[in-house]
């Protein structure tokens, strides 16, 4: 007896343990900033629950590809990857409920609608940190381990650029921003932002990822990975501020320029999974 619960606790529960461990760390470095931030609090008390479901639902097929890529564990079917991704759900959901009520940001007799628009908006971006956390804070991940494919890096800067954009498209500070730039500040950020992202295509290739070699021209690597990488962070913006309302009485020229400008940090988020996935 005493045998078999060591065999349980070395053998299979401690492993189970140390990955779940790590899956709560991930899901507070990662969530952390937005847990403590005012913005998401108000948020979550004024979005619409229906885009947050969207929202919710959106992220799952992101998180099984996520959990093939560098999951809790090496899985042999997608319906592993598919209970790995609602398991990071239920983390996300736990710890961002945990650290909510901590900070005092979920109080009693709040109304429940709040309290679970409060939670919903933080669960995203915890359940994309607990899946992260294994590859980033364990030693034994499987990272690199799947082939890789065109499509597939797409979706690596697709979690990218919707982890950076989540972070920062609530802040006030994105629409101050739009509105303080003109057309030409629009202009020059765009080809910045892409260059930015053509310096980690290349990192990405020397670290082993997509290989460029040196018969293959430098425009070809710009137009299938920093030109379509850049529209795919463009898309990720677009619709994270469209699911916090940030479109709401805008003109589209205005709403135009707040792409513009999330588009920046959320390029940036999608070359750098890349870079780091």
């Amino acid at each position: 007896m005493a045998e078999a619960a060591a065999f349980a606790t070395n053998g299979t529960l401690r492993p189970l343990l140390v990955g779940f461990g790590r899956a709560f760390g991930g899901a507070l470095v990662f969530s952390l900033p937005m847990l403590m931030t005012m913005e998401m609090w108000q948020l979550g008390f004024t979005v619409e629950r229906w885009r947050l479901l969207i929202l919710m639902l959106v992220s799952v097929p992101l998180l099984v590809f996520l959990s093939r890529y560098c999951g809790f564990e090496k899985t042999r079917h997608w319906a592993e990857d598919v209970r790995d991704a609602f398991i990071a759900l239920g983390i996300g959901l736990l710890s961002s409920s945990v650290v909510l009520t901590l900070l005092a940001i979920l109080e009693p007799g709040m109304p429940p609608s709040e309290i679970v628009g409060k939670i919903a908006m933080q669960t995203v971006p915890a359940a994309l940190g607990a899946l992260l956390g294994r590859s980033q804070l364990g030693r034994d991940g499987h990272v690199g381990e799947q082939e890789e494919t065109y499509g597939g890096e797409l979706l690596v800067m697709a979690v990218g650029a919707l982890f950076l954009g989540l972070n920062v498209a609530p802040t006030e500070e994105m629409l101050l921003i739009s509105l303080k730039m003109t057309a030409l500040h629009c202009l020059l950020l765009v080809p910045i932002s892409m260059l930015i992202m053509h310096a980690f295509v290349y990192a990405a290739a020397f670290k082993g990822g997509t290989e460029i070699g040196p018969e293959t021209p430098w425009w070809s690597a710009f137009l299938r990975f920093t030109v379509v990488g850049y529209l795919v962070a463009l898309a990720v913006s677009a619709y994270v501020l469209w699911t916090f309302g940030r479109f709401d009485g805008l003109e589209v020229a205005k709403a135009l320029r707040i792409v513009v400008v999330l588009a920046f940090p959320a390029a940036v988020g999608a070359a750098a999974a890349r870079l780091i996935l």
